[in-house]
């Protein structure tokens, strides 16, 4: 009998066959690296990062050494935007690759005229993507080459930037471990080691602050690290520093300028809650960022691990620390989808329960925090409970790190008084309006949070104050709308992003997102539609996304109706 041609011999493994040279290369890339499936991600940064891409030859080679079926490395590479991975026969991109934001904030500082000059001007010996937002709202607007951020950008900057050849982001200056020390700093974490500070005496101040996740949720630190510390060993810790929520830029800028405390806090929370391994995970387009924290990271087991070994009762295991890198997909902001992201998987929302204060991380209970939140950590435990909670306004408790944006005169992070009004904040905060401009409506939460009129501006602006108008606060990112602006454009910009960032694993997400932004593309929105739509992706979606999706054109129906009259 003839043999079948396209009959595999037996003993052969299945699917694309491994080039040697290929798989040489891929060794040399890797040859530091563990190979473990939760380094999967890793392992497709270390070749995009060589080469610009990632080829079917590469899929191949990369499953071969972690020992993974191809379509598994397949679906992780192509879940996450930052992955350039290559069908057979398709041309390898251009060498130099140029983002430009499209979200909101830069949008209304003209986006879409930057990204049509640059197309004009580079050429086709660079790539201009645009891209979701980046994190430089203050500046918009933004662009990024290779990894270098150049924001306030102009067709001129860019060019000058990719003439150049200056591909890396700086590392921020910051103030380091022995400047942080000598004004006090890593003191809290010594009391904690030291037996001078009790945990249960840690959580009644943490309480008494009434310190809030500040990522968006707002939920009770105090009694999440409770939750987490009643679970059984071994417990594991997240840091979430993917914030990819259009409009915010909070995270990086306070890490930038305080690292030192950051990890304090985070090495404390540790300590309370006897997490034994902490991993952090940031956000791609933070590469300045990323190697100021692998470099203190490196350094901390040999400053501080003397204190671990000195502890009070005998010796402590200072937790192991490790920096995970995201790959672009705001999905990975929601808690379950970054532990899914950290484990090497695609970066898909788990269904609950279990909560990942139960089953989180490699199905450990684990303690999720904002880095904001865990900055706070020392200066409350240092300045006490009524220190923090003395800053609020109209009732509420503690500062909130506003990240705005939009059409005002100075805008960047302010820290301010929880319940501050949003008149307010312009008026202490933001030196009024940009000239020219007049307060027409606002996004009290990012992308997420809704867009309220300016007849709003007077409403305390926290955590659960802002529910009655079908918005929130989130995580704090303000962007400002004028009397130039529609808030219709506004919308239509957010549902292009949600649509552009969803998952796909809900139908109520994937086909909502898409079938709202159609109709919102309409001279006059289907009221009908879209009010239908809105009370399924609420009720079925399975993640925040797909949930709050809707805040932006409900609240444009509810509060600018003349904008989309039918």
């Amino acid at each position: 009998m003839q043999k079948d041609e396209r009959t595999r011999s037996i003993g052969r493994p299945r699917g694309r066959e491994t080039d040697p040279a290929t798989l040489a290369r891929l060794r040399t890339l890797l040859a530091d690296l563990p190979r473990r499936r939760d380094l999967l991600i890793e392992a497709l940064h270390r070749i995009q990062d060589a080469q610009g891409w990632i080829s079917a030859a590469d899929i191949a080679a990369l499953a071969e050494e972690l020992s993974l079926a191809q379509a598994e490395v397949f679906e992780v590479a192509t879940f996450y935007h930052h992955f350039d991975v290559l069908s057979a026969g398709v041309q390898a991109p251009a060498a130099l690759t140029v983002r430009v934001c499209d979200s909101l904030s830069c949008m209304l500082a003209g986006a879409e005229q930057l990204v049509s000059g640059l197309q004009a001007s580079l050429g086709d010996a660079v790539r201009v993507q645009r891209v979701p937002c980046i994190g430089r709202c203050a500046e918009a607007p933004a662009a990024v080459v290779h990894h270098l951020p150049v924001a306030p950008a102009t067709v001129g900057s860019v060019a000058d930037a990719v003439a150049a050849g200056e591909r890396q982001c700086p590392v921020p200056q910051s103030p380091d471990f022995d400047a942080y020390r000598s004004q006090g700093g890593w003191q809290v974490l010594q009391d904690c080691l030291g037996g001078r500070l009790a945990v249960a005496s840690l959580l009644e101040s943490l309480e008494a602050s009434g310190l809030r996740g500040l990522g968006g949720a707002g939920f009770p630190t105090a009694r999440k690290w409770r939750a987490v510390a009643s679970q059984p060993a071994p417990r594991l810790m997240a840091v979430n520093i993917d914030e990819g929520e259009p409009g915010t830029f909070k995270d990086r800028w306070h890490l930038e300028r305080a690292p030192q405390q950051f990890l304090e806090g985070m090495l404390i929370a540790a300590w309370a809650t006897g997490c034994e391994a902490i991993y952090v995970y940031l956000r791609d387009e933070y590469a300045g960022l990323r190697a100021l924290l692998e470099r203190e990271l490196a350094a901390l087991p040999g400053r501080i691990g003397p204190w671990y070994a000195a502890a009070r009762g005998g010796p402590i295991a200072m937790p192991a620390l490790h920096l995970r890198r995201g790959a672009g997909a705001y999905i990975c902001g929601e808690e379950s989808a970054m532990i899914e992201s950290i484990e090497g998987r695609r970066g898909m929302p788990r269904l609950r329960p279990p909560y990942v204060a139960q089953v989180g991380l490699f199905d450990r209970p684990t303690l999720v925090n904002n880095p904001e939140t865990l900055l706070w950590v020392p200066e409350i435990l240092s300045r006490g409970a009524e220190w923090y909670a003395s800053q609020g306004r109209r009732g509420r408790k503690g500062l909130r790190s506003f990240s705005v944006s939009g059409r005002v005169a100075s805008p960047g992070v302010k820290v301010a008084p929880a319940g501050i009004t949003l008149r307010e904040l312009l008026a202490e905060h933001c030196g009024g309006m940009a000239p020219g401009h007049e307060l027409y409506g606002f996004l009290p939460g990012g992308a997420s949070g809704g867009i309220l009129p300016a007849s709003l501006a007077d409403e305390p602006l926290d955590f659960d104050t802002l529910a009655a108008h079908g918005a929130f606060i989130g995580s704090a990112a303000v962007i400002v709308l004028s009397q130039h602006d529609a808030a219709r454009d506004a919308a239509a910009n957010l549902l292009a992003f949600f649509r552009h960032e969803s998952c796909g694993q809900c139908t109520p997400c994937r086909a909502g997102t898409a079938q709202a932004l159609e109709s919102m593309r309409s001279a006059h929105w289907d009221r009908a539609l879209l009010a239908e739509l809105s009370q399924v992706m609420r009720d079925a979606s399975i993640c925040g996304l797909g949930q709050a999706a809707p805040n932006a054109f409900d609240s444009v129906i509810r509060f600018f109706p003349h904008e989309v009259a039918r």
